[in-house]
């Protein structure tokens, strides 16, 4: 008999490190070498930025209003509370993709709903910043005009990112856990195959209907979407946080830098959070299962083990790094424009399926966006 997962809220064994605010502090180690480095560079006035750096803000700004535009339509429906600390009631009523969020950890929810509000400080801080600098802001607002979804808890606004189509690159799972580097000629399998996959809800026939037994194929179909989007929020996240690194290597001015490391730090914290996050989606007791309406099959990653794709291993695995004559080391890959740079991300977030429905005029603006920051040069 197929195996259904119970929507039912579980303990997780947590990782204490995520809520303990080092994170952020060991990522900012490495600045006072950038800094001094850039600060040198610089040949600027203090009150105008240079061309390249407005270049590489302008592009971050655009990236950051893309995910701010699809993280709000998570936490519209999958999101709960504020930023604040919250305790989620075992009475409140929650719609079954909030449970099955809840499945992975049960602080699912209140993490969405946090990391939502993350992404919208960033857009605005980036666009305020240019503003400042006297540098154009990125204003992608005539866009905004793909349908979301329908299902209750959605506002119904345009949006600038589809998130009912998506093909979702699981190959960093792999790559994360591997030895060898992209920069340097590594590829990865995906870990698992999501093609043509809704990371959302669609309309409400998508939540199913909850049963005590649990026993009904609605409840593993709305826990495939939420696995589908766990693994989709560390997708985004992971490309974050390389391209940042790989924007802070060509900043000029001192500050630039703080703001690029800044918020690439926070964009490393959310990585790490998902990580965990989607792991606990491809393990006892929520898989195996499949998804009677659509045949998408969740293996437990545990069952075999295959160390390539354990789910308990969530720090990056030390990999080569420059050269492979130099030791290996735990660090953020890749980190190179071929793999991380603007044109790379613009690229990698097409061919996820996000953009579906947009105009030609999207993709020309995107493109030239990206076409300048990658152009940028700290020399």
């Amino acid at each position: 008999m197929e195996n259904i997962v119970s929507i039912n809220r579980r303990p997780v064994d947590r990782r204490s490190f995520m809520k303990s605010g080092l994170l952020a502090g060991g990522a900012a180690t490495i600045g006072p070498v950038l800094l001094a480095n850039a600060t040198a560079a610089q040949g600027q006035d203090h009150h105008h930025l240079d061309e390249g750096d407005a270049a590489i803000l302008r592009f971050l700004a655009a990236a950051e209003l893309i995910e701010a535009d699809l993280w709000t339509q998570y936490a519209e429906l999958g999101g709960i509370g504020s930023n604040q600390p919250i305790e989620i009631d075992p009475t409140q009523e929650l719609n079954l993709y909030q449970i099955a969020l809840s499945n992975l950890d049960p602080d699912g929810p209140q993490y969405i709903a946090s990391n939502t509000l993350d992404e919208v400080s960033h857009k605005n801080f980036l666009n305020a910043y240019l503003e400042s600098k006297g540098a154009e802001p990125v204003d992608l607002d005539e866009f905004r005009h793909l349908p979301g979804s329908s299902a209750k808890g959605s506002t119904g606004i345009g949006r600038l990112t589809n998130l009912m189509e998506l093909n979702v690159d699981t190959s960093w799972f792999v790559r994360y856990r591997s030895a060898t580097n992209p920069d340097l000629g590594a590829t990865f399998p995906q870990a698992i195959t999501l093609n043509g996959v809704t990371a959302i809800p669609r309309t409400d026939a998508d939540f199913g209907v909850l049963d005590p037994t649990f026993n009904v194929p609605g409840n593993a179909h709305i826990q495939a979407i939420a696995n589908i989007a766990a693994f989709h929020f560390a997708a985004i996240e992971q490309g974050g946080s390389s391209l940042y690194a790989a924007m802070s290597r060509k900043v000029k001015h001192a500050e630039v830098l703080e703001i690029t490391l800044g918020i690439g730090g926070d964009e490393i914290a959310h990585f790490l959070e998902w990580v965990d996050f989607s792991g606990n989606g491809v393990q006892n007791p929520v898989a195996p299962f499949t998804d009677s309406s659509t045949g998408l099959m969740f293996p437990n990653f545990f069952s075999p083990l295959n160390p390539k794709i354990q789910p308990s291993l969530i720090f990056p695995i030390p990999c080569e790094f420059l050269s492979p004559d130099l030791p290996h080391v735990s660090i953020i890959r890749p980190l190179t424009d071929k793999f991380a740079g603007a044109k790379a991300a613009v690229n990698g977030l097409t061919a996820s399926g996000l953009f579906i429905g947009q105009p030609p005029e999207f993709f020309k603006k995107l493109q030239e966006l990206a076409d300048a920051a990658d152009a940028a040069s700290r020399f």
